[in-house]
C-alpha cells in the first residue's frame, strides 16, 4: 500500500476520533503539509466521503453530520494477520478468550467483502499454526482463568505448589503476570513465603485459591524482562562430543539449530554445545550409546563412565 493510501487512511481514522480538524493540526499529526492535507481532503471528496470547511477561530474540516464513515478497509495481508492472531490467541489461552476470539471473526466475516474474505480463507488454509504447547493445557484453563482475574484485580492468591522434586507447598503470592514460555505457561509473582520474586510453573499447581488481600506492583516491575532474566538458558559448560556416521544426519537434523556441528571427511561429526548442568549432559550422551563419545569437558567423561558402569552393574 502506497503512503499516500496510508495518509488517506489515517485521515478517515482521524476523523472517525474526532470530527472537526484544522488543516494545520492534520498536517502536524500526519507529517506533511498544509497544501498536502487540502489535496488529500480533495482525494476524499472523490471517493465519496462528505466533507466540509468552516470559516473562522472554531472551523476547520468536518463530516456532513449524521454521516457514518464506512468500516475500515484492511489488505488481505492486513486481515490475515488479524485471523491468524485471534486463532493464535484462541490456542495458547484456551477457554479464557474463545468467546473473544468467536466474536471477532464473526465481526471480520461481516465487514470484509466476498473476494477479500476468500482470498483470506485460502492463506489460513497454507499458513498454520498448531502444536505450540507442550502439553495439553485444558485442565488448567480454569485454573489459567482464576490466575488471570486476580492478576486484573490486584488480589493475592493461594497455591498448593509441587515443585520438580515433587514436594508440596502451600504459598500466599502476589501474582503480577502469566507468561507462555517455550510451550509451557508460568506464572510470574512475588511469594510471601519465600519473601523473593519466584516463578511458577502452572501445570505444577495443584490448587489456587484467590484471596481478598490487595497488592502493588513494583513501578520499575517488567515481567518481560524478569521472564528474559530467570528463564533464559544458562551455558554453564561447553560440551565437545564425536558423533559417529550412521547416528550424524539424525542429530543435526533435530539439533542443529543449537549445536555447532563440524563434519569430517571420514564421516564423523564432532559437536559443539552448551549445557546447563552436567546431568542433563551425562542423560543426553547415553541416550545415543556407544554412537557419541565425549571429549570434553573432563568432568562429563568421568560422569558418563561413573553413570555406564552403574548401568553395567545393574543389568550384569
Amino acid at each position: 500500500m502506497s503512503n499516500v493510501a496510508v495518509r488517506l487512511i489515517s485521515l478517515i481514522m482521524l476523523f472517525q476520533a474526532r470530527p472537526t480538524w484544522k488543516a494545520s493540526d492534520l498536517a502536524a499529526e500526519l507529517g506533511v503539509s498544509e497544501r498536502t492535507i487540502h489535496r488529500y481532503i480533495g482525494m476524499l471528496e472523490e471517493l465519496g466521503i462528505p466533507l466540509y470547511s468552516e470559516r473562522g477561530p472554531y472551523g476547520g474540516f468536518a463530516l456532513v453530520r449524521g454521516y457514518k464513515l464506512p468500516p475500515l478497509v484492511f489488505t488481505a495481508e492486513e486481515a490475515t494477520v488479524l485471523y491468524m492472531g485471534a486463532n493464535l490467541v484462541g490456542e495458547v489461552w484456551g477457554q479464557t478468550y474463545k468467546d473473544a476470539v468467536t466474536a471477532v471473526t464473526a465481526k471480520l466475516d461481516n465487514v470484509l467483502p466476498d473476494d477479500l474474505r476468500q482470498e483470506v480463507a485460502s492463506a489460513q488454509q497454507s499458513l498454520v499454526i498448531s502444536g505450540l504447547t507442550a502439553r495439553d493445557y485444558r485442565p488448567w484453563e480454569p485454573m489459567i482463568h482464576t490466575l488471570r482475574n486476580c492478576i486484573i484485580g490486584r488480589r493475592c492468591v493461594r497455591l498448593v505448589y509441587q515443585d520438580f522434586a515433587l514436594e508440596e507447598t502451600c504459598r500466599d503470592v502476589e501474582p503480577y503476570a502469566l507468561t507462555f514460555h517455550s510451550g509451557l505457561w508460568y506464572l510470574v509473582g512475588f511469594c510471601r513465603l519465600r519473601q523473593a520474586m519466584r516463578t511458577f510453573r502452572v501445570d505444577r499447581i495443584q490448587q489456587v485459591t484467590p484471596l481478598k488481600i490487595p497488592f502493588t506492583i513494583p513501578r520499575d516491575f517488567s515481567a518481560r524482562d524478569y521472564i528474559a532474566k530467570t528463564l533464559s538458558f544458562e551455558q554453564n559448560y561447553t560440551v565437545v562430543v564425536q558423533i559417529a556416521a550412521e547416528v550424524a544426519p539424525h542429530i543435526r537434523e533435530r539439533y542443529g539449530h543449537w549445536m555447532q556441528v563440524i563434519e569430517h571427511p571420514d564421516g564423523l561429526v564432532t559437536a559443539r554445545f552448551g549445557a546447563s548442568t552436567l546431568e542433563w549432559a551425562t542423560g543426553w550422551v547415553l541416550s545415543y550409546g556407544r554412537a557419541v563419545r565425549v571429549l570434553e569437558p573432563p568432568e562429563l567423561i568421568t560422569r558418563v563412565q561413573a553413570e555406564a558402569a552403574a548401568i553395567l552393574q545393574r543389568y550384569g
